[in-house]
């Protein structure tokens, strides 16, 4: 029962914000009492910070698993952030980042402290990939790259409320990043993503 709360409450979150569903709420929309859900989280701050862990979890699955497909390294770039795209598309109009540092800064900060680690290393695997194929210029300070990245998007994410304000700022940072670092055959291969409908 307890992974069956956080799973609907994870949804809940992400569709409607974490300040605006209550407890009531979740136990309306499960069908059960509100008593039940006491019995496994005894305040909300408890549930929204195991329902952060759960997603933080799945999307880093979710990257693993693009990652292991070996696409080039901006393609996939362009696959991680489709995955965020369709994970948040039916997020209320507030950005679920946006209300979490907002209504839950500890929460917020402790979920932040997990992400810049694993997300830095990403990016980091990401532009070696791209440099041993030439899609990115080979004389790059790597780390350089990848602070001047998470600086971008996660300001982004901490300072736009509107969800879909800051997917289009998303996309936007992920081009100006590319273009910054990319060979011409990079060039080429940004210009091939971005004239994707999908995305």
């Amino acid at each position: 029962m307890k992974e069956k709360i956080i799973s609907k409450a994870s949804e809940m979150f992400l569709k409607l914000g974490f300040k605006s569903i209550t407890m009531d709420d979740i136990a309306g929309e499960m069908c059960i009492s509100k008593k039940t859900i006491y019995k496994y989280f005894c305040n909300k701050e408890l549930l929204v910070e195991e329902t952060t862990t759960l997603l933080h979890k799945e999307i880093h699955e979710t990257i693993d698993t693009i990652i292991q497909m070996n696409y080039n390294a901006i393609e996939e770039n362009f696959k991680i952030r489709k995955m965020f795209s369709e994970m948040f598309k039916s997020s209320a109009d507030t950005s679920p980042v946006y209300q979490l540092k907002k209504h839950y800064p500890e929460i917020y900060a402790k979920v932040m402290l997990k992400e810049i680690n694993e997300c830095s290393m990403w990016f980091k695997q990401n532009i070696q990939k791209g440099i041993t194929s030439g899609l990115y210029r080979a004389d790059l300070d790597v780390d350089t790259y990848v602070k001047f990245y998470y600086t971008l998007i996660f300001n982004i994410n901490e300072n736009t409320s509107s969800e879909k304000i800051a997917q289009k700022l998303e996309l936007e940072a992920l081009e100006y990043h590319t273009r910054a670092m990319a060979t011409l055959t990079g060039i080429t291969e940004l210009e091939n993503q971005l004239l994707n409908p999908t995305i």
